[in-house]
């Protein structure tokens, strides 16, 4: 009877369909076919398209755990995000995943839920896949994560902040140069009690250096630094209107409130409107990463713009150059931030 054996698809007559059998469908080498698998931009746009068809048409799956074990990696990347229930989240996916495939690799992703011990975990699993290499959100890690990834020889690439000591590499942006612009920004534009709203702090530097930040502002722009201005609120609509109430009613003269995240700017702005609070007339706001509903909203909301895109575009790329030979240096690529001002402040 006909079946499966090693990943490919049976022929008619009884024999798996194997490599020869595509290369001499396409009219072309068996090692054609090989690159065109695994390294596509090594062969011209004609020959992938041979390639491609017979495998659509023979349903042709190269064995690519016995590649690997020869090789001992996979063409496999891993991605560890705090969630993936967060959109920002999304550029930056969507652009190493097209840069990887393009390169002949696929993409794994993981979530951490900002837990250092469940990224360790998760890293040492994905090792023990014989990822060929790592793309980590986090710059913050376990010690013991440290030591384990000092041991292996893949490339890693940090994308959350811009450590100091990069793991290996590192493409980012200085979370803490961002808070202290768009503190600086609120504060240029006349107002003096401006609030801080972050996501917590615990197992998360970006918010702990957007905090810092936001203090480093305030000093030099000569206003007071008040901690109960500050507050901590998990990412959400209904944790943003409800940091800013509470805000507004602990501290009356609060003028403006610069919120760590776009989500919980939204649902500030949300609940302004909704208890008839004028914005910017009683209190502006302004957030942070640019998702797209801040264009949408009425009025817009001023905020920081991450090339998210960017990132992962030029963090799968210094992994495709470093697995095709590049040396192995430390490499720190600060992609800067922009302000957009709009209406909300």
């Amino acid at each position: 009877m006909a079946g499966k054996a090693n990943g490919r698809k049976a022929r008619n007559g009884g024999g798996e369909i194997t490599m020869s059998d595509i290369a001499r469908h396409a009219g072309v080498s068996p090692m054609t076919v090989s690159r065109a698998l695994s390294d596509p931009p090594s062969v011209s746009e004609k020959m992938r398209r041979k390639v491609d068809a017979a495998v659509r048409q023979f349903g042709y799956l190269p064995n690519r755990i016995a590649g690997s074990l020869s090789s001992k990696r996979t063409n496999v990347v891993g991605l560890v995000v705090p969630s993936i229930r967060n959109s920002l989240y999304a550029a930056m996916v969507q652009a190493i995943s097209d840069v990887a495939r393009a390169n002949g690799l696929h993409l794994m992703i993981a979530n951490s839920g900002h837990r250092l011990e469940d990224e360790e975990a998760l890293v040492s699993a994905l090792l023990a896949q014989r990822v060929c290499g790592l793309v980590l959100h986090n710059t913050a890690h376990s010690r013991r994560l440290r030591e384990l990834l000092a041991r292996t020889d893949i490339p890693v690439v940090e994308t959350g902040n811009l450590p100091a000591k990069p793991i290996d590499m590192a493409v980012s942006y200085s979370n803490f140069d961002a808070a202290r612009a768009m503190t600086g920004h609120l504060g240029r534009l006349g107002y003096k009690r401006i609030g801080f709203v972050t996501l917590p702090l615990r197992d998360n530097d970006r918010s702990r250096e957007r905090r810092r930040g936001y203090f480093a502002a305030l000093k030099e722009l000569g206003l007071p630094a008040d901690p109960g201005l500050v507050m901590e609120a998990p990412g959400g609509f209904a944790e943003g209107a409800d940091a800013l109430v509470r805000l507004v009613q602990t501290h009356p003269d609060i003028d403006a409130c610069f919120f760590a995240g776009d989500v919980l700017a939204v649902g500030a702005l949300f609940e302004c409107q909704r208890r008839g609070w004028a914005v910017p007339g009683r209190i502006a706001i302004a957030s942070f990463d640019d998702l797209d509903l801040l264009r949408h909203t009425v009025p817009t909301v001023t905020t920081l713009r991450i090339p998210r895109q960017d990132i992962g575009r030029r963090s799968a790329e210094l992994l495709v150059n470093r697995l095709r030979g590049a040396s192995r240096q430390k490499v720190r690529i600060d992609v800067g931030f922009e302000i957009v001002q709009r209406e909300s402040t």
